[in-house]
C-alpha cells in the first residue's frame, strides 16, 4: 500500500504541471475559442529559456523564473495579435491548423538553436523526501500541488469579477459582449497572455518532475497529458482541469510501477481523449450546429495526357540523367512518399471534412507489418506491401470509430494524441521493433524490377513516382464518383447528408480507412528505401504535422495540392533546392514551412492548386475533362416520373422532452399518400421538434412513428430517408461544396456499397434521375444546374433545397418552411408546385408553414400545434373559425370577437 501511494505522490508533481498547462488551455479557449495545440511547446520554449538565462547566462532563480513567464506571455500576446487575430472569422479547424503552423516555428527555432541532445539544470524547488504517514515523499510533488492550486483558486476567483464574467459572456456571444463595451478582441488577448504565462511557469517548473534532465522531445509529450485534463474540464471549469491533470499522472505514476511495456504510461492520456469524446458525442450533430467552413475542393478532373507525360518524362530523367545522382533520387523517394501520405489527408480532411492529425502514425504502422514481415518472417517486398497497406487501413478503421461520435477540433484532438501513442508505445520501444539491430531489409524486388535503395535507387524512386501519380489518378476519380459526393455531402453537413440517405457512420469509416490504408502504402515506400528501418526516426510524433503543412499549402481538397506541397518535406526536394543556394539553408526547410502554413491560412486556407486553379481561364478549365474525354455529367431527358412508392405517415402519441420542458405532449397525425397536410402554430410550437422526431434526428421519450405498416421510431434518419421519408430545413442546410446539379446528384445516386470500389477506378458519368431532371424542370433549375448554392439567391436556393428532397423519391415529403424569404408570387408558384407534388406525383406532403393564407389555400388537411399539443385538426375552411386557434395566434380569449 506504501509504494502504491508513494507513487501516486510521484505523479502528483507531474500532475501539476498538467493542471497548469491544462487550465492555461481552458482560459484560451474560453477567450477567444481556439484550442491551442502549441501551448505545450510555450512550455518547452520557457524551459529551454530558464537553462539559457539561468544557467548559461548567469541570472538568479528568481529574475529568470520572472523574465521566463513574462517572455511566454509575449509569446502568447504576439500569437494572438499576428495570427490569430487575423483568421477571428476562420472556422475552428482553420485556427487550430494555425496554431500546428506556430507550433512547428517554435519547435524548428529550438531544434535548430539547441538541438535534440539532453539537457540538464537544478531543479526549481526543493527534491528533498519528507515522511507523511510513514510514506517517503518528494517535497516538489508537494510544492508543485500547492502552486497548482493557487493558480486555480486565482483564475476561479478573477471569473468571478467583472472581466471574468465578461469573458465568459464574450465566449458565448461575442456581438453582445461588444454591445455591453467589452472588446473581444482585448478579451481574446488576455487570455492568450496570461495562457502563455500559465504556460512559461509550467515550463520552469518540470524540471523538478524529471530530476533536471530533458530533452526537446521529451517535453513534448506534456501537451497530449494537458490536452486530456482540459476535455476531462471541458474546457470550461479549471478545477476540474486541476484534478483531472492530478488523475491522468497518478494512472501513469502506477502504471510505471505495474507494467514493463515501453510506453504505456504515456498512452494513458490518450486513451483518456478517446473514452471521454466518445462517451460525451453523439451521432448527429444537433439542430443549430454550423459545420466548419474548409477549404475548398477541386473537381476531380484531370488532365490525363500532361499527367502521363509528366509521369513518364519524370520516370526517364531518373532512369537516364539523374541515375548516379544519389541525393537528389533519395529526396524524390522521400518527397513521393511523404507526398503519398498527403494525398491521404485531401481524401479525409479534403473530401470527407475529418482532420487528422495522425497520418505519419498509420504511415508508420504499415512500414511496421510490412517490415517486419520481411525481416522476421521472411515475405517478398510484393506481399508485404499489400499487408503494410492493409494493416494501416484496419488502424485507420478503428481510429474512425471515434469520429462516429465527435467532430471537428474535438477529433483532431484525438488523432493528435494518437501519433504521440503510437509512437511511445510502438516505435520506440526496441523489443517490438527488431531488437539492437532493429528492422533489417534484403535485397528486394518487384514484378521483376530489382528495387533495392541502395544499388537500385533510381528504379525504386522511379516506383514511388508511378505510385504517387496512380494514387492521385485514384482520389481524383474518387471525386467525381458518387462516393466522392457522399463524402462531401459529410463533410458539408451531416444532418443534410442523413436527411438524402447518405450513411454518415459508412461514409466516415471509409474515409478513414482509405486514407490510412494510402497513407500505409507512402509509409511502406518511405521505409524500404532505407536498409535499416528506424521507425522512431521516420515516424516521430511532430511529423504528422509536417505532413499536415504540406497538405495544406498545396491544396487540401485537390489531388494535385500535395504534388505542390511536397518541397517543403523534410528531407524531400525541396531540401536538396535549399542546399543549392546554401549549404546550412536546407536545415530551414521545415521552419520555413510552418511559416508559410501560418500566412497561407491567414491571405487563404485554400492552397496553392485553388491559386492555380482560379487563375486558370474558365474556357480552358471547361476543357479539362476526365479519361475517356467524355463530360462529367449529362442531364436526363425530362420524362413522365415514374409513381412513387406510396407510404402513409402515422405518429402516434409522441412526447418529446428536453430537460424540465415538454416540446410536444401527446402528438398524433396521420399524412395521406397524394395529400398534403398542413401543420400551423406559433413560434415555439414544436413544429420542427415534431418534424426531428419523425424523421429521426431527435428520439421521442414515448409515442411511435410508422412508416407505412413499418414502426420507424427506432431507426436512424439514414434508414428512414432511404425507406421513403424526405425533408427540408429551416435553414436550408444545402451542400455549398458541391453544384447544384451535384446536390441533386447527391441525392439521387445509388446507395450500393460497390461503389466506395469502383469509383476509385471508373467513377462513371453522374446523370441526374428522371425524378431529379423532372424537379428541375418543374422548379426552373436547369440554369443554375452548375453554380454553387452561395451563388444563387435566396428563393433560388429555397428552390434547390426542394429539388433535392424531391429527388430522394419520397413517399411522404416535410417541408420545413419552404416559403420562407419568397415573395408573394413566388409563394403561390410554391403552393401550386406542392399540391402537383401530392396530386400528380402521388406523394404524402407535411407542410409547416409560417403564411397561414398560403397553407390554407395548398393543404387538403390541418393541424395546429400551441405549446407541443394539439389543438386543432380538420379541414383548412373550419381553422380561422376555432376559438382555440385565435387564441394560440391572435392572444385573445377564446370568447373575444376578432
Amino acid at each position: 500500500m506504501s509504494d502504491f501511494v508513494q507513487f501516486a505522490a510521484l505523479g502528483l508533481g507531474l500532475g501539476s504541471v498538467y493542471a497548469l498547462l491544462a487550465v492555461g488551455l481552458v482560459l484560451i479557449y474560453r477567450g477567444s475559442g481556439t484550442i491551442n495545440l502549441a501551448h505545450g511547446h510555450f512550455a518547452v520554449l520557457a524551459a529551454f529559456l530558464f537553462v539559457e538565462l539561468r544557467d548559461n547566462r548567469g541570472l538568479s532563480t528568481a529574475v529568470t523564473l520572472v523574465l521566463v513567464v513574462l517572455l511566454t506571455a509575449a509569446v502568447g500576446g504576439l500569437v494572438q495579435l499576428c495570427v490569430m487575430r487575423p483568421l477571428r472569422g476562420a472556422s475552428p479547424i482553420s485556427r487550430v491548423i494555425a496554431t500546428l503552423g506556430v507550433l512547428t516555428v517554435v519547435n524548428e527555432s529550438l531544434a535548430l538553436a539547441f538541438g535534440a541532445e539532453q539537457q540538464a539544470t537544478e531543479p526549481l524547488l526543493p527534491t528533498e523526501t519528507v515522511q507523511v504517514a510513514g510514506v517517503v515523499l518528494g517535497r516538489q510533488s508537494l510544492y508543485l500541488a500547492v502552486i497548482a492550486v493557487l493558480v486555480v483558486a486565482a483564475l476561479v476567483a478573477s471569473s468571478r469579477t467583472r472581466f471574468g464574467l465578461a469573458l465568459t459572456a464574450s465566449a458565448e456571444n461575442p456581438r453582445a459582449a461588444r454591445a455591453l463595451g467589452w472588446s473581444p478582441e482585448v478579451l481574446a488577448m488576455a487570455t492568450w497572455i496570461v495562457g502563455g504565462a500559465l504556460a512559461g511557469l509550467a515550463g520552469s517548473l518540470v524540471f523538478s518532475t524529471t530530476s533536471g534532465y530533458f530533452t526537446l522531445g521529451g517535453l513534448s509529450l506534456l501537451i497530449v497529458g494537458a490536452l486530456a485534463a482540459a476535455l476531462f474540464a471541458q474546457f470550461r471549469s479549471y478545477p476540474m482541469a486541476l484534478l483531472a491533470g492530478w488523475l491522468l499522472a497518478i494512472v501513469q505514476s502506477e502504471a510505471m510501477q505495474y507494467t514493463d511495456i515501453t510506453g504505456v504510461s504515456d498512452a494513458i492520456p490518450f486513451i483518456a481523449i478517446v473514452v471521454m469524446l466518445v462517451i460525451r458525442g453523439r451521432g448527429l450533430p444537433v439542430r443549430g450546429t454550423t459545420a466548419d467552413r474548409l477549404p475548398s475542393v477541386g473537381n476531380g478532373r484531370v488532365r490525363a495526357v500532361p499527367a502521363l507525360v509528366a509521369t513518364g518524362l519524370l520516370v526517364l530523367l531518373m532512369q537516364t540523367t539523374w541515375k548516379l545522382d544519389y541525393d537528389l533520387l533519395q529526396a524524390i523517394v522521400v518527397s513521393m512518399s511523404v507526398g503519398i501520405v498527403a494525398l491521404s489527408i485531401v481524401v479525409l480532411t479534403g473530401y470527407a471534412g475529418q482532420l487528422s492529425l495522425a497520418q505519419m502514425a498509420l504511415a508508420g504502422v504499415g512500414a511496421y507489418a510490412a517490415g517486419r514481415l520481411v525481416d522476421a518472417q521472411g515475405w517478398t517486398f510484393g506481399p508485404a506491401l499489400v499487408a503494410g497497406i492493409v494493416a494501416a487501413g484496419l488502424v485507420g478503421l478503428l481510429l474512425g470509430l471515434p469520429a462516429l461520435r465527435t467532430r471537428g477540433v474535438n477529433l483532431t484532438v484525438v488523432t493528435f494524441g494518437l501519433g504521440f501513442a503510437v509512437y511511445a508505445v510502438l516505435f520506440s520501444s526496441t523489443e517490438l521493433t527488431g531488437g539492437t539491430d532493429q528492422t533489417q531489409i534484403p535485397f528486394q524486388t518487384l514484378f521483376g524490377l530489382e528495387i533495392d535503395p541502395v544499388l537500385h535507387l533510381h528504379t525504386y524512386a522511379s516506383v514511388c513516382v508511378v505510385a504517387f501519380a496512380l494514387v492521385a489518378l485514384l482520389i481524383a476519380n474518387l471525386r467525381r464518383g458518387r462516393v466522392g459526393r457522399r463524402l462531401l455531402a459529410v463533410r458539408v453537413n451531416e444532418r443534410a447528408a442523413a436527411s438524402i440517405g447518405v450513411s454518415v457512420f459508412a461514409a466516415k469509416l471509409y474515409a478513414f480507412s482509405l486514407a490510412a490504408a494510402i497513407a500505409g502504402l507512402g509509409g511502406v515506400l518511405l521505409a524500404f528505401s532505407y536498409s535499416t528501418i528506424l521507425y522512431a526516426n521516420l515516424f516521430g510524433p511532430f511529423s504528422s504535422i509536417n505532413v499536415m503543412t504540406v497538405a495544406v499549402v498545396g491544396g487540401v481538397g485537390y489531388a494535385l495540392g500535395p504534388a505542390l506541397g511536397v518541397p517543403l518535406v523534410t528531407g524531400g526536394v525541396g531540401t536538396i533546392i535549399a542546399a543549392q543556394l546554401s549549404e546550412s539553408i536546407d536545415a530551414y526547410v521545415p521552419l520555413a514551412g510552418g511559416v508559410i502554413l501560418i500566412l497561407l491560412l491567414i491571405a487563404s486556407q485554400n492552397g496553392a492548386a485553388a491559386a492555380i486553379s482560379a487563375a486558370i481561364p474558365a474556357r480552358l478549365r471547361a476543357w479539362r475533362l476526365p479519361l475517356g474525354g467524355r463530360p462529367v455529367h449529362e442531364v436526363a431527358t425530362p420524362r413522365q416520373v415514374e409513381p412513387i412508392e406510396s407510404h402513409s405517415l402515422t405518429v402516434s402519441g409522441v412526447v418529446q422532452r428536453f430537460g424540465g420542458v415538454t416540446a410536444l405532449s401527446e402528438v398524433s397525425l396521420f399524412v395521406e399518400p397524394g395529400k398534403v397536410l398542413g401543420l400551423l402554430g406559433p413560434n415555439g410550437a414544436g413544429k420542427t421538434t415534431l418534424v426531428d422526431v419523425v424523421t429521426g434526428y431527435a428520439s421521442p421519450a414515448q409515442g411511435r412513428v410508422l412508416l407505412g405498416k413499418s414502426d420507424i421510431t427506432s431507426w436512424s434518419a439514414t434508414k428512414r430517408a432511404r425507406a421513403g421519408l424526405g425533408r427540408t430545413f429551416q435553414s436550408l442546410e444545402l451542400f455549398d461544396d458541391l453544384s447544384v446539379r451535384e446536390n441533386l446528384l447527391a441525392a439521387s445516386d445509388q446507395r450500393d456499397a460497390l461503389g466506395y470500389v469502383t469509383d476509385l477506378f471508373w467513377p462513371g458519368r453522374g446523370r441526374l434521375t428522371t425524378t431529379a431532371a423532372a424537379a428541375v424542370e418543374e422548379l426552373g433549375l436547369g440554369d443554375v444546374l452548375d453554380k454553387l448554392p452561395t451563388e444563387l439567391s435566396y428563393g433560388q436556393r429555397r428552390l434547390v433545397a426542394i429539388a433535392r428532397a424531391v429527388s430522394t423519391r419520397p413517399s411522404v415529403l416535410l417541408l420545413d418552411e419552404p416559403g420562407a424569404g419568397l415573395d408573394e408570387s413566388e409563394t403561390a408558384e410554391l403552393g401550386h408546385l406542392i399540391r402537383r407534388l401530392a396530386h400528380e406525383w402521388g406523394m404524402g406532403v407535411l407542410l409547416i408553414e409560417h403564411d397561414v393564407a398560403m397553407v390554407l389555400r395548398t393543404s387538403d388537411d390541418v393541424v395546429v400545434l400551441d405549446f407541443g399539443r394539439t389543438i386543432f385538426t380538420g379541414a383548412p375552411g373550419r381553422v380561422s373559425d376555432d376559438p382555440t386557434v385565435r387564441t394560440a395566434y391572435l392572444g385573445l380569449p377564446a370568447t373575444a370577437d376578432v
